[in-house]
This record gives structure tokens, C-alpha cells and sequence, in this order.
């Protein structure tokens, strides 16, 4: 089988060991999934073992032309399921029909917009099996208190179960990145809707951590009124408040706002 090279630009480290694809592949459950969408195949590594798993609905999206040739050389029975498209650019919900599983090599340098995008469509996504930087995956499933515990964490932990499942070390990719690789597994949760204007839940958790070091009445002081100063919740730093505590604090927020929207009027 000839190989393609690796292209910086796209953040390509294709992996060379089939016992880590395999095992990626196996922790993907898609009990539930409709579809099944491998987000950058490059060189089938992963292809190959979800292709012998026969899901009813699979499909492959990746934006390389030289590996969607490739891809299409080495294994003609995916030929009629690849998309070539840059996986951020899709409308979501015309392209995946029904519940969707994801699983994929992320590329490190755009991890953080696919979950993003993750999240943008959670009502589609049911589970999530990627493989990314570790430092990331340690963030992402990072519990409250930790210090790595960030915006990501609490987003994405607010509609899904998140595992860290292993570790990935350099030697395996071609070629090497500069530093190891985690794998992790998102499950949706049942919640259906945060008991907060989830709008400003958003706003919240980004605001809170762009300046993590400072305690929340600091950070978050373009939000609040004087009111929040009798408020122990405001004393403390983003890091250490939980999903419930952020929808707590949305509803503080929204509250004093709206109590002096109201003595303004």
C-alpha cells in the first residue's frame, strides 16, 4: 500500500498502529446512533476496523484531496460514504441525518472548534470517541477544583458524560507529534435544558475563565451589581464551582440585572 505524506498545514499525524485503531474503534458504543461520522479518516487506519463494525449509516468527512484519493484506491467499499469538506464549514444537520456518533484523529490545532461545534449541535450528537492532545482530553474531563479544569469542562460536562479512556504516546503517529495524545469518550446526559438562561450561561463561563486567577466578583464585574458583594459565591474562582453552581450563578446574575432594569425604569 503506498503512503501520502503528511501535511503540516493540516495538522496531519496519521496513526501507524492498528491495535490503538482497533481499540479507538471498540470504544465507540453508537448504540443509539443513526450515522456514524469519522471526522478526518487520512489514511484509514480507523476506516478500516469501523468499516467491519457494518453501522447502518457511516460516513467519512475529510478535506484532504490527496487522502480522499487515496482512501478511495485502498478501500473502494468507502468510496460512496466519503465527503471531502472541511468538517467546520458543514451544516450539521443537513449533512447528518438522525442521532450522530463522531469518532476521529482530531487535529490538535482545531480540537477545540470541533467541540464547539459538538456542542453546537448536541441535540444530534449522542456520544463523541476523539482522540487529542492529552493536555486537552485532561482539561476537557477535568472535574471542578482541578487546574485544569476550564471553559471547555464545564460546557461540554453541562449535556455530556465525559471519560478520559487512555493514552496515546508519540511513537505511534507518522510523523511523531511533540507530545502525547488522549483519547475520550462523550456521552450525552439527559438534560434537555440548563434551569438558566443558557445564553448567558455561555457568556458566563467564558467571562469567568478568561481571567481564571481572579475571583469571580473581579472577573465577572462587568456583569454584576453592587448587590452580588453579599453573595460567597462571588468570592471564589471559576475553577472551583461545578455545572450547578454556574447555572446558580447565571440565575444570581440575571437576577440582580433585571432587579436594576427594573429601579432604572
Amino acid at each position: 500500500m503506498a503512503y501520502i505524506r503528511a501535511k503540516k498545514g493540516l495538522g496531519q499525524h496519521f496513526l501507524i498502529d492498528n491495535n490503538i485503531a482497533e481499540k479507538i474503534v471498540n470504544s465507540l458504543h453508537a448504540n443509539e446512533a443513526d450515522t456514524v461520522v469519522e471526522i478526518g479518516p487520512g489514511t484509514g487506519v480507523l476506516t478500516k476496523f469501523l468499516l467491519k463494525k457494518n453501522f447502518s449509516g457511516f460516513c467519512a468527512v475529510e478535506i484532504d484531496e490527496e487522502s480522499v484519493a487515496f482512501l478511495k484506491k485502498n478501500f473502494p467499499e468507502v468510496s460512496d460514504k466519503l465527503i471531502l469538506a472541511d468538517f467546520m464549514k458543514l451544516n450539521f444537520s443537513e449533512t447528518f441525518k438522525g442521532t450522530t456518533a463522531i469518532i476521529g484523529n482530531l487535529p490538535y490545532f482545531i480540537s477545540s472548534q470541533i467541540f464547539f461545534k459538538i456542542l453546537e449541535n448536541r441535540f444530534q450528537v449522542n456520544e463523541a470517541i476523539c482522540m487529542i492532545q492529552k493536555e486537552v482530553a485532561e482539561r476537557i474531563s477535568a472535574p471542578p477544583g482541578s487546574r485544569t479544569y476550564g471553559i471547555l469542562s464545564v460546557l461540554l460536562q453541562a449535556w455530556y458524560k465525559i471519560e478520559y479512556l487512555f493514552t496515546v504516546h508519540e511513537h505511534v503517529f507518522s510523523p511523531p507529534p511533540k507530545v502525547k495524545s488522549g483519547v475520550i469518550r462523550l456521552v450525552r446526559n439527559n438534560v434537555m435544558k440548563l434551569e438558566c438562561d443558557e445564553k448567558l450561561f455561555f457568556q458566563v463561563v467564558k467571562t469567568a475563565f478568561n481571567q481564571r486567577r481572579k475571583t469571580l466578583r473581579n472577573s465577572l464585574k462587568s456583569m454584576i451589581s453592587g448587590e452580588a458583594v453579599a453573595v460567597p459565591l462571588f468570592d471564589l474562582r471559576p475553577e472551583r464551582l461545578s455545572v450547578d453552581d454556574f447555572v446558580i450563578l447565571t440565575n444570581l446574575i440575571e437576577k440582580f440585572n433585571n432587579s436594576n432594569h427594573a429601579n432604572c425604569i
